[in-house]
This record gives structure tokens, sequence and C-alpha cells, in this order.
């Protein structure tokens, strides 16, 4: 069946990617986006290669999902949303609380206000886009057997160099698992609660109008189009920077810190598949790889595929917020067909091929270190 469907931040990463898929497949799409400096730079209509990616493609709306009006002219005639528009920066979030929580949750917000109490629109599915970091820390097993749930690392701890988690009065190392659906929720950034609260609003309120909600909390994407100016999110992209100009690569922690690490082309085929499945109404799904990669791996991989060495240093830095290790439990997502597909490194492979076709650019890293540490959440 065609639908008519409304990806609010589809000129983003994800969103792009989804639009162009869900095209090709016989969709007709719109997109509802700011264009925001800091994923597409200063003149995105002109030079943001995202935005050049679906131009001629979409019915193209210039809001902002904090503007009641802009999400009512974008509702009517559509069958499905797919709400992927957000702030995502974990560490930026724990300074610009109020514009997270502005865009966040009142984006989602005032969607939602606009499917109860507008009478015109058509809408029978919303697919949220969330985060593993409605988790927090995830889910270990400690040494007598039992499941159990970090709280955030102390400042204290990561002064030491102790950069594990641990839990007052549990003794001994924890291992730790893959983090399934149902596991506990306790995001340990506003980052992290902003998404929590987008999903508790979406259950919420979609269960008081005929609309079906889809939570796919998405892991660490990456891959071809991912940002290469934002410096609040990617690593990859930060990295890739660095190698390129033979510049020093800065491993926070000891580097053995962790994620799960999930290709675009599997996370728009998820996307996908919640929009289409029934069966995946109401549900909340993990998509991620189900593997757990190293910050160490990740850089000896990028190297490896840019053919280029450049000196790394285990800095012990750390910014307040991030979690150690993450990875997924995405048995569930299995049960509706999603498999995902391509292999961490034959994922980089494809995105240094990507990257050495892009221009070098400045990210701004250094000054976004430097505005976390004036506020005492790096070091």
């Amino acid at each position: 069946m065609v639908m008519d469907i409304l990806i609010s931040g589809g000129a983003g990463f994800i969103g792009s990617q989804l639009a162009l898929k869900l095209i090709a497949l016989g969709h007709r799409v719109t997109v509802l986006d700011n264009l925001s400096p800091q994923v597409h730079g200063q003149q995105a209509y002109t030079n943001s290669y995202l935005f050049g990616q679906i131009r001629d493609h979409v019915t193209f709306v210039a809001g902002d999902v904090t503007t009641r009006y802009d999400w009512e002219q974008c509702l009517e005639g559509k069958d499905a949303v797919v709400h992927l528009a957000a702030e995502t920066g974990t560490g930026q979030s724990m300074y610009q609380v109020a514009h997270y929580t502005e865009v966040n949750v009142g984006g989602t917000a005032l969607l939602l206000d606009a499917l109860i109490n507008t009478s015109s629109h058509s809408v029978k599915k919303v697919v949220l886009a969330s985060s593993r970091a409605v988790y927090g820390e995830g889910r270990y097993r400690s040494a007598d057997g039992r499941k159990v749930y970090p709280p955030l690392r102390r400042k204290s701890e990561l002064d030491r160099g102790n950069f594990d988690v641990c839990i007052d009065g549990v003794l001994g190392p924890l291992t730790l698992e893959a983090t399934d659906e149902d596991a506990r929720l306790h995001p340990v950034s506003i980052y992290g609660l902003t998404k929590l609260q987008q999903e508790q609003l979406l259950m919420m309120a979609c269960n008081t109008i005929d609309v079906a909600p889809v939570i796919l909390r998405y892991q660490n994407v990456y891959g071809p189009g991912q940002s290469l100016l934002n410096p609040y999110t990617g690593i990859l992209s930060i990295f890739s920077n660095l190698i390129r100009q033979g510049r020093e690569i800065n491993i926070f922690e000891d580097g053995r810190e962790s994620r799960d690490f999930v290709y675009i082309d599997d996370v728009v085929d998820a996307t996908i598949l919640a929009l289409t499945n029934p069966l995946a109404d109401g549900q909340v799904l993990n998509i991620g790889s189900g593997v757990a990669t190293t910050v160490l791996e990740v850089a000896e991989t990028l190297m490896k595929h840019f053919a280029k060495t450049t000196p790394m240093r285990i800095s012990g830095n750390y910014r307040l917020g991030d979690i150690r290790h993450n990875v997924a439990d995405i048995s569930r997502a299995a049960t509706l067909g999603y498999l995902p597909k391509v292999t961490f490194d034959e994922g980089i492979r494809r995105f240094v091929g990507w990257v050495n076709g892009q221009r070098h650019v400045d990210n701004g890293f250094e000054q976004s270190l430097k505005e976390m540490a004036e506020r005492g959440l790096f070091k």
C-alpha cells in the first residue's frame, strides 16, 4: 500500500536516507526540518550534502517542531509520521537543558497535541526515533549472578582513573550483558531523559486516539552521510577528521569503553519495517547490531580503511554523562524480521570511501570540549 509519510528531521542523517528509500518503494514523503547549522552548516540550502540528496525528491517544509503551526500544516493527508527531529548531543545536553527539553520533549508534545485536537488528519501510526540512552549504563550481571543496573559513574572515581562501573554494596567485577527492552530505564544524561519522556508521551497519548505508536531505540548509527560538522555526536566523524589531517587522536578514558554501532542501511530497513508491519504496532524495539565495539577498535578500523596511521593518545579524559559500555539485545526486533546485514568492518569501509570524497571541515570539536570543561563536565 502506498503511503503518505511525514518525516520530522527528514533532512538529517537518518531521515534523508529513509526518505530516499521510501520514495524508491513508491511512497510519498514530506519532510519537516529546520536545517540546523550544527548539522548542515551555515548555508544549508546550497552546501548541505544531506539536504541536496532529498531536495528534488520530497515535499520539503522549512519549519520547526517547536512551532505548532508547522506541525499542523504538515499533518493533513498523512498516513504515518516518523518523528526523528531531536537534539542529540549527550554532552551538550548537560548544559543546554532548556533547549534540549524544548526541542525533544516540547516538540513531541506539540505533535501529539496536534494529533489529538486536529480532526482533519488521517495519521494511523507514529514511529518515534528513541535512543539507547534511555537505559543509562544498561544491564550487567554481578559476581553472584544477579541482574544489576549501575548508576551514573561518580566524578571522584573518574578523576582517579577508575572508569569501570560499580554499585555500592555489590562486590566483585560486573559483567556486561546485552540490554533488552524490558531492562530498567535510568538515563544518566539530560538527552537520555528527554528521549525517555518522548517515549512516555507517545505511549500515553496514542492510547487515547486511534494511532499506533512504535518506539525504536536506535543504538549508535553510522555510515555515509553522517554529519562531519557536528562536534557533539559521532565519534567516527571526529576521528575521521583527525586521521585525514594527520593529527593526534585523543582517546578518552582508557579506550576500552564500548558501543553498539549499527549501519545506516540497517537502521533505515528497520524503520521501514516498523512503518509497514502491523506486528510492530505498540512495540518498543532495540535497533542495533548486537555487537559491542571499543573506542580503540573504532580508531584502529578507521586507520586501516584510510590506509593512514596517526598517533593515538590514551588520555584518561572523560565527559560526565557518558556511559561506559553499551550493547543491545535485538532479539525482539528479529522476531519481526529485522536482521542487521552490514558488519562494522564493512560499514567502516563504506563510510571511509564516502568521507574521502568530502571536503575537510573544522567541526569545532576542541571548542565543544572547552565549553564542557568550563562547566565542569569535561576533564
